[in-house]
């Protein structure tokens, strides 16, 4: 089932584990229970700290599940399926930080996971070819790790088809807490800290919480356009920090990148990871996973408080935190989110195998949708609501050659129906006609641009009607001392070679203030 080369990376990996641990599993008869325990069998052969004995059991856990236990104590984290695809890393993570392997995870989440006082038990259902997925599964993990009230149970959804039907599941990653519906789709470390925050104020028992020295530079965004700047600042050896929910920002859920200029082909994940590669090169103090929740003037600068309650004083601000999925605004669109309604192919379309869907947006992001689900679902209907795409002629060219895509413009979207929980039908209205026609479909992936991430720095600068934060040649704002790059600002194109040109023009304007005003 693993071929050499995995079993190699598993042998390789576990010399860095400090404690054996054992993989558990549960008892019962499944018609793929002989391929889990092969897999598991391979696993443990690669380390004699990682253990398995297929005679032991836990009658608590169904017969295609597997607990990780380190120093015969449960660590909270469960298997249920058979962690391939996507998973794989989310399982090799777990063993080794299970193990005693450092976690990457901010000191300030680490911190903060540490003094939640009451019992959170997540189950986290995925789809193994969902790339979105291992993010949840592999935070949550950790937090299992960190605080012994917290548990984390990946589902695989092809293997439990009765609880995804039962908690009527069309998109991945679903996280119920506590037997409730907690967050669905794609979501990040931060995401997690605040909803917990929000819905359980009282969560947290008292504690201290982490201070940084003043920073000359705090880069906002881990994006191109972030990453960029920090690398630039940091090379005129100036005291940076970076703040990021993910480092790579909204490039991770990009498929293939043929327009990065000098490098003919690429993912998202590539790149996102070559950006963190990059800026791990310089003495940057990097806070991933963590949002910012305030931002206040003070003397010297900025003070900047992050959601985990860390703070420090910065004196100058880049802010690169890029942009989202634009909604539609239409009936239906919110009500369905999850059940339907989705803005990432790549991960929900496997719930649509042989179903018939549309996409709304004929841009780039919107013909490449397409042509991604053309090989999975039975039709799309790529709905534009102008005369003629938007896309690549080259992406046209090749969704005009795909039997099951069918392309309308002039399509006003109306609203979105749904029965029994899930989308049934869209409506629209041809532009020229003023006819409403219903589509009967099964899913509705949204493409039709982006919003800017310009929340944090509202009402302390200047910004676009299409809040935008306004920005001069040298990425300035009207605000002395805070400087802004890429997707959230007024400058055209998003696109992530200009991304990058922005966030490197922003670091040295950036090192130009300080010089000046030293």
């Amino acid at each position: 089932m693993l071929d050499q080369s995995l079993l190699d990376a598993i042998k390789s990996y576990s010399t860095n584990m400090t404690r054996p641990i054992q993989m558990v599993l549960g008892q019962g008869n499944h018609d793929r229970r002989a391929n889990l325990v092969d897999f598991l069998e391979q696993i443990a052969s690669c380390s004699d700290k990682i253990g398995f004995d297929k005679t032991l059991v836990d009658t608590d856990l169904s017969p295609m599940s597997f607990k990780i236990s380190a120093d015969n104590r449960d660590t909270g984290i469960v298997f249920s399926g058979i962690p391939g695809g996507h998973e794989f890393t989310s399982l090799l993570l777990a063993i080794l930080h299970a193990g005693g392997h450092e976690m990457k995870l901010d000191k300030s989440i680490q911190e903060l996971v540490g003094r939640i006082q009451k019992p959170l038990k997540f189950q986290t259902f995925v789809s193994l070819s969902c790339h979105n997925c291992p993010d949840v599964v592999q935070a949550l993990n950790q937090f299992a790790l960190l605080n012994d009230n917290i548990e984390n149970e990946m589902i695989d959804g092809s293997v439990f088809p009765e609880l995804v039907e039962a908690n009527n599941i069309q998109g991945v990653p679903a996280v119920f807490l506590n037997g409730e519906p907690f967050l669905n789709g794609k979501v990040d470390t931060a995401r997690i800290i605040d909803k917990l925050q929000t819905q359980h104020p009282d969560l947290l028992a008292n504690g201290q919480t982490e201070q940084l020295q003043t920073q000359d530079v705090t880069v906002i965004g881990g994006g191109p356009a972030g990453c960029a700047a920090a690398i630039y600042t940091a090379r005129k050896g100036l005291r940076v920090a970076l703040v990021a929910d993910r480092i790579g920002g909204q490039v991770k859920d990009t498929q293939d990148i043929e327009n990065l200029i000098s490098v003919p082909l690429t993912n998202g994940n590539t790149l996102a990871n070559n950006l963190s590669t990059h800026i791990k090169e310089y003495n940057i103090t990097i806070k991933e996973h963590v949002s910012v929740s305030g931002i206040e003037e003070v003397k010297g600068g900025y003070k900047i408080t992050l959601n985990t309650g860390a703070s420090w004083t910065s004196r100058t601000l880049i802010v690169a935190t890029g942009a989202k999925w634009r909604k539609l605004g239409v009936k239906g669109e919110d009500e369905n989110i999850g059940n339907g309604v989705a803005y990432c192919p790549h991960c929900d379309g496997p719930f649509f195998k042989g179903k018939p869907v549309a996409v709304i947006g004929g841009g780039n992001s919107g013909i490449e949708a397409a042509l991604d689900l053309a090989g999975i679902v039975h039709h799309v209907t790529v709905l534009e609501f102008s005369d003629k795409l938007r896309a690549d002629q080259v992406l046209i060219d090749k969704a005009n050659a795909k039997d099951n895509i069918t392309i309308i413009g002039n399509a006003a979207t109306q609203e979105i129906t749904a029965n029994n929980g899930k989308v049934d039908s869209l409506i629209y209205q041809d532009r020229v006609s003023g006819e409403n026609i219903t589509l009967p479909l099964s899913a509705v992936f949204v493409q039709i641009g982006l919003v800017p991430n310009s929340d944090v720095v509202k009402g302390l600068v200047e910004m676009s009607v299409h809040g935008e934060i306004e920005i001069d040649a040298k990425c300035r704002t009207n605000k002395a001392g805070i400087f802004a790059c890429g997707d959230v600002t007024t400058v055209p194109y998003k696109q992530i070679n200009i991304a990058m040109g922005e966030g490197s023009k922003a670091g040295l304007s950036a090192f130009e203030y300080l010089m000046m005003n030293s």
